[in-house]
């Protein structure tokens, strides 16, 4: 922790101009005797859940200066998934995470700050942050923005989405829905500001961080619109002072056990595929290998069932569905017989603790989170899948997949790229057995492993999600639902089997023994390699380096 200097006594040299410049913001003699706690927030008009981190900033400062610190805030950038829909934005998505990581740390570091508040909500912005605090190891917190609220029913949906419009679009295509409602279903599915309503990246990875202590118990599911928000804001400026003045640092919290827990706690909950690549990068911050990560995934995909039923593995309940059924800490109470329960947490008290101490305003729902006893499903909310086409390891989510596909045998039909899948679903080229193979997609062969979620969303829409199934070495949203493998390691750039396949091959996806195969001899496989030739994708600036450097996505797809 910085070393603070009273008033009036005397100070080294290097420190007479950092005084200085802080007394130009406005800061006095007597801020110097706080501790100095930076707020860093993504806020940005481009993206929604990002919309009120500034006013959540705001409480935050008040609840540091209620506490005896001085706040100093700026801020990081934040790239959304469902705004960069294009090939080119997109790609940008998975790499920003380590540009927030890295921004985070110089300014912490370059400043000497004594403590951290990290304010964020979407896609890559959270892991972005996790990944800094573990790096930093100093008093550290995270405070989710919220989820929104959800729109009107749709379709088979109780409530839509910010991805309805998506499914709408694919229905159109079909002839099933006009044009109007498409455009009409746009203007009222996203009613509020907040990270989207389902459990995909965003709900997911603050769910995670909750899960992992870094967090106030029960503040990871509140929507962004509830004044609990606000309140959850102050109360985690008044925390961080404490814990500067326990010396409670982020590496006490972010352990082997809270990342296993937080494993569990997205098993159990359903949670996104996107969560696999950033719990490795997280866990490589302190020193924990990728290959240690996927075997942990593993085996919590082997014994900790699906207790929640939010979309995508609902068509009812939404994130504030999940709030409102008592959020992680009613899951951690359902979980209590397996979790790691004496991790420390950002109150300086254990993750049960916290979870039975956390009151359940709103009152229990077995319908959205039940009991592990009594689960909705024996198979975990993800799988980890081997076979001749992932000798690295793939990820699917049997939570967004129907029970009638998850073991699906199908023919291939093969794209380089989302674009090519894109524009052949708009023809209505992909027809009921198929297997949609979407390949250099992923960290290098993009670069930046953009998500898929359009043409699944498009799938759906047009009635196929249930006859055929789609893999890739690139992502997924958290809130696709149909047959999917995502995360195909080695990547096709790499010389991976998934590059090797030609249209018409057979592949066999089973998600509950976990295997994916494609059906072709290995001699015919041999043949196909030394005929295979990979020419990179011309890229400059950011990707050019991000392609370089870039692991695969067993690995993280951190930066090496």
């Amino acid at each position: 922790m910085q070393k603070k200097f009273e008033t009036g006594t005397f100070m080294p040299d290097s420190l007479l101009s950092c005084r200085t410049l802080y007394k130009a913001n406005g800061f006095s003699d007597d801020d110097f005797s706080r501790p100095v706690i930076g707020i860093c927030d993504s806020f940005t008009d481009i993206v929604p859940g990002h919309k009120n981190l500034r006013e959540l900033s705001e409480q935050v400062k008040y609840g540091v200066y209620r506490a005896g610190g001085t706040p100093v805030e700026f801020g990081c950038i934040a790239v959304c998934d469902g705004v960069c829909t294009t090939h080119d934005g997109s790609r940008y998505s998975l790499p920003s995470r380590e540009i927030v990581a890295d921004g985070i740390e110089i300014m912490a570091r370059a400043h000497r700050l004594d403590g951290l508040v990290l304010v964020g909500s979407c896609d890559k912005t959270v892991p972005g942050m996790l990944m800094a605090a573990a790096r930093l190891d100093i008093p550290c917190i995270f405070l989710a923005g919220g989820c929104m609220l959800g729109g009107p029913s749709f379709g088979k949906k109780r409530k839509s989405d910010s991805t309805s419009s998506e499914e709408a679009y694919g229905m159109y295509q079909a002839g099933k829905v006009s044009y109007e409602e498409v455009i009409n279903l746009m203007e009222i599915s996203c009613p509020t500001i907040g990270s989207c309503q389902h459990m995909a990246t965003a709900n997911s990875m603050c769910c995670m961080a909750e899960a992992m202590g870094m967090s106030l118990p029960g503040t990871a599911a509140i929507p962004a619109v509830y004044n609990e928000r606000t309140r959850s804001a102050l109360r985690t400026g008044e925390m961080i002072v404490q814990m500067v003045k326990d010396g409670l640092t982020s590496r006490d919290i972010i352990t082997e056990k809270s990342i296993r827990n937080a494993i569990m706690v997205l098993m159990a909950t359903g949670g996104s595929t996107n969560c696999v690549i950033h719990t490795c990068a997280i866990a490589h911050e302190i020193g924990i290998d990728g290959k240690t990560v996927m075997g942990w995934f593993e085996e919590y995909g082997n014994s900790i069932p699906l207790i929640c039923r939010i979309n995508p593995a609902s068509n009812e309940f939404d994130g504030e569905d999940f709030y409102k059924a008592g959020g992680i800490p009613e899951v951690q109470r359902q979980m209590k017989s397996v979790l790691h329960g004496d991790c420390m947490t950002v109150t300086g008290r254990t993750i049960l603790e916290n979870a039975q101490s956390c009151p359940n305003m709103y009152g229990s729902n077995p319908d959205v989170i039940t009991s592990m006893d009594k689960p909705f499903s024996t198979l975990a909310g993800l799988a980890i899948l081997h076979g001749n086409l992932a000798p690295n390891t793939a990820v699917a989510k049997p939570a967004a997949i129907a029970e009638e596909v998850r073991q699906f045998t199908g023919t291939a039909i093969c794209f380089s790229g989302e674009d090519e899948v894109n524009e052949a679903i708009g023809k209505q080229l992909i027809k009921p057995g198929h297997v949609v193979v979407v390949r250099y997609a992923g960290p290098k062969g993009a670069p930046g492993m953009p998500e898929m979620f359009k043409p699944m969303k498009l799938l759906n829409g047009q009635g196929l999600n249930k006859c055929t199934a789609l893999i890739t070495d690139g992502r997924f949203s958290g809130t696709n639902n149909g047959c999917f493998v995502g995360h195909i390691s080695p990547e096709a750039a790499a010389g991976g089997p998934i590059a090797l396949i030609e249209d018409g091959d057979t592949i066999e996806i089973d998600v509950v023994n976990k295997r994916i195969e494609l059906k072709v001899s290995d001699e015919e496989l041999a043949r196909r390699r030394a005929n295979f030739h990979y020419e990179p994708q011309p890229v400059e600036g950011y990707l050019k380096r991000y392609a370089r450097d870039a692991q695969s996505a067993d690995q993280g797809g951190i930066l090496i």
